[in-house]
């Protein structure tokens, strides 16, 4: 992406039809579990707010696409990510790998229940 997108269509317009699909699917399962989700770019990344604070963040990336739930949530649920490459904050995976739908709404809820108990 020459640009920086200043939206979450902007970025996803950019992406070629597979890796799109691919974050919009993330999005949906996201939004339809927390419904009262704002949507914005920080750090270049789209963004899924939840009272104010950054539920989750996901991008794409040349050699493969992450998925930021928080730290709390890729330690509590660590077990079932050796699959994947992780960071403190971040889970990579793949077109070829991608993060199932049970696993992604255990990451969010993990994080919506931290927020909800205003861990910081």
């Amino acid at each position: 992406m020459a640009e920086k997108a200043t939206t979450v269509e902007e970025y996803l317009s950019a992406l070629d039809p597979a890796r799109r699909a691919e974050l919009e699917r993330i999005r949906a399962l996201v939004k339809q579990l927390v419904p009262d989700t704002e949507e914005t770019i920080s750090y270049g990344m789209q963004t899924l707010k939840y009272k104010n604070r950054a539920l989750v963040y996901y991008t794409s990336s040349k050699k493969h696409m992450s998925f930021y739930p928080s730290s709390w949530a890729i330690e509590e649920l660590k077990d079932r990510l050796e699959n994947y490459t992780t960071t403190a904050h971040a889970i990579q995976f793949t077109l070829a790998t991608p993060l199932p739908d049970d696993l992604i709404r255990d990451l969010v809820r993990v994080h919506q229940r931290e927020i909800d108990a205003g861990r910081s």
